[in-house]
């Protein structure tokens, strides 16, 4: 197994093609590559037409799957605001890959290409104007109950560059709406580090009383006053926080009982509202009694010690990696670029790594797949016998 990945800042498509071409090809010698996936910027949107047509031609054999993005990353840095053509490629041998791409409409789904076979990991690509997202990865928690889902809501016409809504690339082809499906199958394995930007502020608290998105009681008073109580625990700056970067950790009912909340096993999820008569509080996602919260900061001080300490666990050697950073990352957050990237090459060295920057991060929580916001979800692939 053998990975690279390049990127090319020209804004001509064909200067671009050529160079990120070159640096795959420099990295992979003799190797043929079975997959490669391109993250294409809107400041090349003229040639679209012709991008997946000349990427597989000069990659005969192997298959193609990408999509537009607000910035791409590739070759060790992260390209934002510019013209920008990543390219990843992996040599795979004793595995498979398929690519599909998946129309809009879910009721075409089941049929399509009968058997799906079975799978280690799914990368998907989802256009979010047109495919029904958590639809989608619904979709393919049942037909591939046992595989790694990951991957990014394609992020295009996000400059005045190209057209409105994105482009999708499967095999020799563009389209325009849906989603793009990858699946990888045979001797190899993906590790994932889904990083959700937010520590943990308070004690863990179960949920009381509840219906649906709503929170009644945690630790049996009002929720809207176990918050304040939080609240007023808190230094100065992080009461101000409170104000614009207050999140809700939530418990997925998969992780074991108990009142230890580990970092991989909080699904962060936004706080959208507060009843003050009634002391409740409203919640990005259902929750139930029993279910286990604990409140959340992000800011870039927190988002980069959580990367960091996440990275920092123990990981089987990779082959290659893929990045699927939210576009609320990179230097809007960090204030400079190439962040994640940097800290990831820092903590395991010169992985192959590549990907973009998205408008939603698919990974998973606990053994579920979620869809994420604010989020750099990794994948490390390897063969099924490497170890940490």
């Amino acid at each position: 197994m053998r990975w690279a990945t390049a990127i090319a800042t020209s804004s001509e498509t064909d200067l671009a093609i050529d160079e990120a071409v070159e640096g795959i090809a420099s990295q992979l010698g003799a190797a043929r590559p079975d997959l490669v996936m391109a993250f294409v910027t809107d400041h090349l949107a003229p040639g679209f037409a012709r991008l997946s047509t000349e990427i597989a031609r000069r990659f005969p054999g192997a298959n193609l799957a990408g999509c537009t993005a607000g910035g791409a990353i590739g070759g060790g840095v992260e390209i934002e605001h510019r013209p920008a053509l990543a390219l990843v490629a992996a040599s795979l041998p004793d595995c498979q890959t398929r690519v599909w791409h998946l129309p809009s409409n879910p009721e075409e789904w089941p049929a399509l290409n009968g058997d799906h076979g079975e799978a280690a990991a799914v990368v998907v690509l989802p256009c979010p104007l047109s495919s029904p997202v958590e639809d989608l990865l619904a979709w393919c928690d049942e037909r591939w109950p046992s595989a790694v889902k990951v991957g990014g809501l394609a992020s295009g016409g996000m400059t005045t560059r190209g057209p409105a809504g994105n482009t999708l690339f499967a095999g020799d082809e563009r389209h325009r709406e849906g989603a793009v499906v990858v699946t990888l199958s045979g001797d190899i394995a993906v590790d994932t580090i889904v990083a959700q930007g937010c520590r943990p502020i308070g004690d863990p608290l179960v949920v009381t009383k509840g219906l649906g998105n709503v929170v009644l009681e945690l630790d049996g008073m009002p929720a809207l006053r176990a918050l304040e109580a939080v609240h007023d625990t808190l230094e100065p700056d992080e009461k101000k926080l409170c104000r614009h970067s207050l999140f809700v950790g939530v418990v997925p009912d998969t992780t074991p009982p108990g009142r230890e909340v580990r970092r991989r096993d909080v699904l962060i999820r936004n706080l959208i509202g507060c009843d003050r008569a009634a002391g409740a509080l409203a919640v990005g996602a259902p929750v139930h009694v029993g279910q286990i919260l604990q409140f959340h900061l992000r800011d870039a001080e927190a988002s980069a010690q959580d990367l960091a300490e996440l990275l920092a666990e123990p990981h089987a050697p990779s082959a290659g990696a893929l990045l699927f950073s939210c576009v609320g990352r990179g230097q809007l957050l960090y204030g400079r670029p190439n962040h994640d990237s940097d800290i990831f090459r820092r903590t395991l060295g010169a992985v192959p790594l590549g990907g973009f920057f998205c408008n939603g991060e698919v990974g998973p929580v606990a053994g579920k797949t979620f869809l994420h916001g604010y989020t750099s979800a990794f994948a490390l692939f390897r063969k099924r016998a490497a170890q940490a």
